[in-house]
């Protein structure tokens, strides 16, 4: 069979379905294979038979998780192909009907993943249905920083100054060992308790700009790592309100977007992501590379499944570079509720061998990472306390 027998027949395949195409048939790769999948979800094969059907509209009996099906669909077609597909997935999914009542919109659970597809599919939503998805978004960001930020404030708050102490501390930098020692002479028996006379705490140290740790949340923005995105910029959010940390957020496919200056408003920062498109680790390292001045200082988050559609090569001496120039680089798998990550384990494996701890946290565990990381603990100890497995422990993956 000619080459161009074998791609007409491949066309054919993709055009017309799994179902429609006995006629046409073709053996897919794997890059066919995702693209076959993510025209399915839209457009399933119609129920006419076999021979001169074609892809139909119709979602059969469930729906594709939107924001990582968009990311395919962005990395296959033009911009132009991109935007009709996403009107059509805006009406065959029913999300314009639903954004644009208000009752219907008050009925929905919204969490994290509605988030993700309401921002995949921002750019596809006329103004008014734009103004609904705004209102949703904010209201699940809401209930996500009364969750996570008074946590994270108290796991980083002070960067303190641990070889100084102080008979007045704060409640929350009270030395209870110490404390305890201190007061052993006020032991009650009766009541089988200390009367603390005097406590002892860590004494906070007054700190300029430059004396600032700086965390740099650096999130990989594919469809894949939908949720982790979310996540992440609400926790950069966070940081960014603490004045003892300095915080950049970048999010990065095969372009990179530095949302550093819309951390104050974190739904204006999550509408500035553009989830899905390909995947270019390189290019992100790069730019954070350029943009470091006191890499003893800086502590970089790579948020990403590591499945690198750049140089692989370019991406790993880049690390190696940051690593070796003191920054503390963190590698999260994913930043999700369940934990558990899809990724690349050779390149899993490859960042581990930087001594980089790489693997999966849920977002109630990431400020305690946050404050195990600031101080430059061991983080694979702190992973394995909480019964999270590291790369380290998982060998070549």
């Amino acid at each position: 069979m000619s080459m161009d027998e074998t791609e007409r027949r491949r066309r054919w395949r993709l055009i017309l379905g799994e179902g429609e195409s006995e006629n046409c048939r073709s053996d897919l790769g794997e890059r066919d294979s995702r693209l076959d999948r993510a025209l399915s979800a839209l457009y399933q094969p119609g129920s006419g038979g076999t021979g001169g059907g074609r892809r139909r509209g119709g979602l059969g009996a469930s729906a594709p998780n939107v924001a990582r099906w968009l990311g395919d669909i962005r990395e296959f077609f033009p911009s132009r192909v991109v935007q009709l597909v996403q009107r059509d997935a805006m009406e065959r999914l029913g999300l314009r009907q639903m954004l644009l009542e208000p009752e219907l919109m008050a009925s929905l659970e919204a969490d994290v993943h509605l988030v993700a597809d309401l921002i995949a599919l921002r750019s596809a939503m006329p103004e008014e249905t734009l103004a609904t998805a705004r209102s949703v978004v904010q209201k699940v960001v809401d209930e996500l920083m009364q969750r996570l930020e008074r946590r994270t404030a108290e796991a980083v708050r002070g960067a303190l100054d641990r070889t100084r102490r102080t008979t007045r501390p704060r409640p929350a930098d009270i030395d209870w060992p110490r404390t305890i020692t201190r007061n052993l002479h006020t032991w009650l028996p009766e009541h089988r308790t200390i009367v603390p006379e005097r406590l002892v705490g860590h004494a906070r140290r007054a700190r300029t700009l430059a004396d600032l740790d700086e965390i740099v949340l650096c999130i990989d923005q594919s469809g894949s790592m939908a949720t982790s995105v979310v996540y992440a910029s609400i926790f950069a959010a966070v940081l960014a309100s603490l004045p003892t940390v300095a915080t950049r957020l970048i999010c990065f496919d095969t372009a990179v977007v530095d949302l550093t200056d819309d951390l104050s408003d974190p739904v204006q920062a999550l509408f500035g992501v553009q989830l899905g498109g390909g995947t270019d680790i390189a290019g992100a390292l790069a730019y954070v590379s350029g943009t470091i001045t006191r890499p003893r200082k800086t502590h970089l988050v790579l948020v990403t499944d590591l499945c690198e559609g750049g140089d692989a090569e370019a991406c790993v001496a880049l690390a190696a570079e940051l690593v070796a120039s003191g920054v503390n680089l963190v590698v999260l798998l994913a930043l999700s509720d369940d934990g558990a990550p899809y990724y690349d384990p050779n390149m899993a494996s490859r960042f581990a061998g930087l001594g980089c701890p790489v693997f999966g946290c849920t977002p109630d565990a990431f400020p305690d990472l946050m404050a195990t990381a600031l101080r430059r603990g061991d983080v694979h100890a702190w992973a394995a306390e909480n019964g999270i497995t590291s790369m380290r422990s998982m060998g070549e993956g």
